[in-house]
């Protein structure tokens, strides 16, 4: 007879747990808040959702590095504590746009601010562990609450984005599915540190560098979809055209730090065993999707959209210095969306400062070039600060994203790639002509007639936001040292 396994509660370590059951607890109080009285006022659900995230950062900063806990499923290394930091600082930066009006109704429920803490804990999950199967977990509760999001935007377009996104994600969680089994068959284990192992002692069998070149291609699949790189990359500007203005914005930086994370542990497992079809096959689909991003992106009539293929230029340089493999290189996926992350979320919530009853600029987009004509003439300081958001992403020294370019450059030169770096100084000059497009929209064109169609939503909280952001992308300047030394350090903690 078998003897029955005792767990100890000090053996599980539950505090390993605690930012992750903070938001989960979270979500189902505001649940509970609306079952007992269904008519409070959404700035209370604003405010405790921004409560629970303060909490959730106070945990995460009283954790200790690289220690397990729940069965040694989660793990808190160096990256899983600062990649939970970007994320919970991202929900702090967006989930106060609740408050700035009323027309985004899906604001006003509660069930809205309870998906939201439920899909940030998915986002803990992904990076706060090595095991698939967990993993597999933390992204499909982040995915299906983010489908739910985007359609409580209740326009028929933002059904359809919910549902395109909902079709790219069950293909992505298939191929996920699939790599994963073929990594269990080759090595009877889901824990990545054991998978190594067991790969290291294999390569050399005969036909298991097939199986595990086949695994690989099916993983590499699964998170080109989630990260919109070529040529899994056409959903991106239907579901940030459907999803509402500071939820593109919030899509276009956390889902996609989250999955870095995720690739940089598996990808990075794989070029450690000098597998270098990996490393190659990576460093083709960053070339491939900065560059043809760019080119659709010029093409474009609507500024939602521009920016939807900005963002995913973006995550193929990212994506470049994931294939690095080095200490430098995953420091600068950190630095690059700690600073991306409030010129993107920025720029786009800028979309949301005017309204139409009708779609008066265009039959089809909302934010067409031509309804920013001669905006320096009806906002000045909006025009400035929408300016400086595009002048950043392009890449414009001093401002925050140019730190982050050069970084990754650097990382690219220092490990050998000196061809890469130049790819991607070229792709920043070619995505400086669709920034600037909108630029001399704004300050060189006359304004439209709009007809008195046009709101502006200029409510405090929405420039307060967009007020910090615009500040740190200007002041960038004076964190960029502290914030690649801490970075720096933490990912050295890491082992990598």
């Amino acid at each position: 007879m078998l003897e029955p396994i005792s767990v100890s509660l000090a053996s599980l370590n539950l505090g390993t747990l605690s930012p992750m059951l903070i938001t989960i607890v979270g979500g189902l109080i505001i649940l509970l808040i609306d079952l007992i009285k269904g008519d409070l006022h959404k700035s209370l659900y604003v405010m405790f959702t921004i409560l629970i995230l303060f909490v959730a950062v106070g945990s995460v900063l009283g954790l200790n590095v690289n220690e397990r806990g729940f069965f040694d499923v989660i793990l808190i290394d160096g990256i899983s504590i600062i990649s939970q930091l970007l994320v919970l600082l991202a929900s702090m930066l967006f989930i106060p746009l609740a408050l700035t009006s009323k027309r985004f109704h899906e604001y006003s429920y509660p069930e809205y601010f309870a998906l939201f803490l439920f899909m940030i804990a998915g986002f803990q999950f992904m990076v706060a562990s090595d095991n698939l199967i967990l993993i597999f977990v933390g992204i499909e509760t982040a995915s299906l609450s983010l489908y739910t999001l985007i359609a409580l935007h209740n326009r028929d377009d933002s059904y359809e984005a919910a549902v395109k996104y909902f079709t790219m994600g069950a293909m992505a969680a298939g191929f996920y599915a699939m790599g994963s089994a073929v990594i269990y068959a080759l090595t009877g284990s889901v824990e990545l540190y054991q998978i190594a192992n067991v790969l290291q002692s294999r390569t050399a069998e005969s036909g298991v560098m097939i199986a595990i070149l086949g695994g690989a291609v099916l993983l590499l699949a699964a998170f080109a979809f989630k990260l919109s790189l070529f040529p899994f990359h056409t959903w991106t500007p239907d579901v940030y055209e459907g999803a509402s203005a500071p939820l593109a914005g919030y899509m276009s930086v956390v889902p996609k730090l989250a999955a870095f994370v995720v690739a940089m542990r598996i990808f990075g497992m794989y070029i450690d065993l000098e597998v270098e079809w990996v490393r190659n096959a990576i460093l083709a689909l960053a070339v491939l999707t900065m560059t043809l991003a760019n080119m659709m992106a010029l093409a474009q009539e609507d500024v939602k959209r521009m920016l939807a293929y900005s963002s995913i230029s973006h995550a193929g340089f990212i994506m470049a210095a994931l294939a690095l493999d080095t200490t430098k290189g995953n420091t600068a996926i950190f630095l690059y969306y700690a600073l991306f992350m409030f010129t993107n979320l920025g720029a786009f919530t800028m979309l949301w400062i005017s309204r139409h009853k009708n779609k008066v600029y265009h039959s089809r987009y909302d934010h067409p070039f031509a309804k920013f004509a001669g905006f320096v003439k009806i906002m000045p300081l909006g025009a400035v600060i929408m300016a400086i958001f595009m002048l950043s992403l392009a890449g414009v020294p001093p401002f925050s994203v140019f730190w982050g370019k050069i970084y990754i450059m650097s990382a690219a030169v220092d490990a050998g790639y000196i061809w890469l770096a130049v790819v991607m100084g070229l792709n920043s000059a070619i995505a400086a002509y669709y920034y600037l497009k909108l630029v001399v929209y704004m300050f060189l064109k006359s304004p439209n007639e709009n007809d008195g169609t046009v709101v502006y939503n200029l409510t405090k909280p929405l420039m307060t936001i967009v007020g910090i952001a615009a500040a740190i992308t200007v002041g960038s300047v004076f964190i960029v040292q502290p914030l690649i030394s801490y970075f720096f350090y933490m990912v050295s903690a890491s082992g990598y």
